[in-house]
């Protein structure tokens, strides 16, 4: 095939693919996915949206899948939310601050990029959309260094992960720390816990080490802290300080792989939990870590990166399935009798945590003995597959799956093709004219 020939192909093929995905682009099902079936529990459904960007948000979505409500500020992240009554939402929000905005002290790592976040736990009036409550600090970057879970306690403080400095902590309503606790303290070596279950080292000052994301307290005063980045979710007596109980073992992926959001079901003695890296959500034995319940997805469109899970009082569980812009519940067979897929990502891109409101996460509700366990899983090929697939989501619109990236290979490919043969081109008029 001489060169002429094989530029005509190579353009018709790029011809051809550019053709195919314009024509996806304006055919593709992009509209809302709503599933609303009568199994499903009664109530709207609050979502706290990360995003793909900055735009994070508050949304409360009926059944029907209508926006009902929604709240947000400029450039920012939306991670734990929670409606504390019918009046008032509290919220972990992270907000992207430009250099002008930030104190030297913030901008020592971000420096070219010239920005640092500030973190704020809000209680925002429903009606005005106005902050009645605010908590609030500053850190170096919004990446790792967010604030991503909040809890309002009894007693009407409240308890905060703080995911860049690696603590846990309470604040009375006049913003005074009541208690606080450093995983620098008991998580790193010659501590009780690194001695008996290892775990990653702090390599610096910026490191996202511990990756805490949630905060519960418990039936018996104590605190759950889930600590991604070491696989477990540990238990902590506030008046000791001290690690009481670990679920899980750094490294061993078997059993968590950096988990978000765990439900303590405390009248069955297990635990629901988002196992994102491992793509499901299981409940497990908290005495002897036994898996009794695990679901996937459905097998044409398993989940991707879910990032929480709550067991409702009906057995129903409530899933934010955050690279699939969707939040779905399964009933006690596994079947979807509630779902708000958001294809485009104009509503959900991206989203973190769901709460179906009036229910919570509450420590009598069915256990996974009860339900149909959900056991399909990919094997390793197609798992790398579908997670690059749901990474390109980063970069391409939230609409273009594997067969439109794979359109876009073949397109670079071909004018790659094309360059070379420009290249060779021009290198034989160069030899040749000498």
């Amino acid at each position: 095939m001489n060169q002429r020939t094989r530029v005509t192909v190579a353009a018709v093929v790029i011809a051809l693919l550019i053709a195919s995905l314009g024509v996806q682009a304006v055919v593709i099902e992009r509209e809302h996915r709503v599933v609303n079936d009568d199994g499903r529990y009664p109530g709207n459904t609050l979502v706290g949206v990360h995003s793909y960007d900055e735009t994070g948000r508050i949304v409360e979505l009926t059944p029907d899948g209508e926006v009902a409500w929604e709240w947000s500020v400029p450039e920012s992240r939306v991670f734990g939310v929670e409606q504390l009554d019918e009046e008032t939402v509290l919220a972990a929000v992270a907000v992207k601050r430009l250099a002008e905005d930030c104190d030297e002290e913030y901008l020592e790592y971000e420096e070219k990029d010239g920005h640092c976040v500030h973190n704020r736990v809000v209680e925002i009036d429903k009606e005005s959309g106005e902050v009645v409550w605010e908590y609030d600090w500053y850190d170096e970057f919004i990446a790792w260094h967010e604030v991503h879970d909040v809890e309002r306690l009894e007693n009407g403080e409240t308890a905060i992960v703080d995911m860049g400095n690696d603590r846990a902590f309470t604040v009375d309503r006049d913003g005074e720390i009541t208690w606080e606790w450093h995983a620098e303290d008991h998580l790193t070596p010659g501590t009780p816990f690194y001695e008996e279950y290892g775990g990653p080292e702090k390599e610096g000052e910026h490191d996202d080490w511990t990756h805490m994301n949630d905060i519960d307290r418990l039936e018996n005063g104590n605190f759950q802290l889930s600590i991604r980045n070491f696989d477990v979710i540990i238990e902590v007596d506030p008046e000791t300080d001290e690690v009481v109980d670990v679920i899980g073992e750094p490294g061993n992926h078997d059993v968590l792989d950096k988990q978000h959001n765990p439900h303590r079901i405390e009248d069955q003695g297990t635990m629901v939990v988002a196992d994102s890296e491992n793509g499901r959500v299981v409940e497990l034995d908290v005495e002897s870590e036994e898996r009794i319940w695990r679901y996937t997805g459905p097998a044409t469109d398993p989940l991707q990166w879910p990032r929480d899970a709550d067991r409702l009082p009906n057995g129903n569980t409530l899933i934010t399935d955050s690279r699939n812009n969707r939040v779905l519940e399964v009933d006690s067979d596994g079947e979807i009798v509630w779902q708000f897929g958001d294809p485009d990502g104009t509503v959900i891109p991206l989203a973190y945590e769901a709460d179906r409101i009036g229910a919570g996460e509450q420590s009598d509700v069915p256990p996974g003995s009860e339900l149909t366990a959900v056991e399909d899983e990919p094997g390793a090929i197609t798992a790398t597959i579908r997670e690059w697939e749901a990474m390109a989501q980063y970069v391409f619109p939230t609409w273009m799956h594997l067969p439109q990236i794979l359109h876009v290979v073949g397109i670079a490919l071909g004018v790659l093709w094309l360059c070379a043969e420009g290249g060779v081109f021009g290198w034989r008029r160069f030899t040749g004219s000498r």
